[in-house]
């Protein structure tokens, strides 16, 4: 059984719900942000669909679906991973489930660590054939014609979703680090949750991103 640090509120809320409530309005107020900034990449991709369907079908080809299907079960896993940690910190009254949040957080990231490697051979399998962003595109075995605009959309959305992923990492491994601390239990796992929040979008935004990219085409 591991030791709790007892959580004190900040002094400008009234009680630890309050703060509780607030950080999570805030998280979720950050969310729609998000899902604003990843709107215009969908408007942009269902106009150019729209105006070049047939290189649309033609480049869609030239991506990997198993990789893609890897990475959306990877991501699927690591959600569950992270409700699971969320749930332990939840029901961490004394400590005797400390270890478990921080393996379950620890699992995520790692998972995490797994998608971006993945995306590595996918990106360079790409690169060396000349399937590159913009004007670097040089790859001739697309006979539609402008499918630099395909893939420079690809790169855009997926890249940066893959950032989104090592921002989350970045957040977890805080989380975890915190929590072998002992600084979350029943009564207080506000960054725990607030970080699986994030998690949760990051790996929703790619259950989109792997159809429309990998399988619509």
């Amino acid at each position: 059984m591991s030791t709790i640090v007892k959580h004190h509120h900040a002094h400008h809320f009234a009680s630890s719900a309050q703060e509780f409530s607030a950080a999570k309005m805030g998280m979720w107020l950050f969310l729609v942000t998000e899902v604003l900034l990843f709107s215009g990449l969908f408007l942009g991709y269902a106009v150019l669909k729209s105006l070049y369907p047939e290189m649309w079908h033609e480049a869609s080809k030239h991506l990997d679906w198993k990789l893609g299907a890897l990475n959306t079960l990877v991501l699927i896993t690591s959600s569950f991973t992270m409700a699971l940690a969320v749930n332990a910190a939840q029901t961490n009254h004394n400590g005797e489930k400390t270890a478990r949040t921080v393996k379950l957080l620890a699992a995520t990231i790692a998972l995490a660590g797994v998608f971006l490697v993945v995306k590595y051979f996918e990106y360079s399998h790409k690169f060396h054939e000349g399937i590159l962003p913009g004007a670097a595109y040089s790859y001739g075995g697309i006979h539609a014609p402008n499918a630099h605009l395909f893939f420079g959309l690809y790169f855009l959305m997926t890249g940066l979703h893959g950032f989104h992923v090592v921002v989350g990492m970045g957040i977890l491994t805080w989380v975890l680090l915190r929590a072998k601390k002992g600084h979350f239990y029943s009564e207080y796992y506000t960054p725990v949750e607030v970080g699986g929040l994030y998690w949760h979008l990051v790996d929703l935004i790619w259950i989109y991103l792997f159809p429309l990219l990998y399988l619509v085409g």
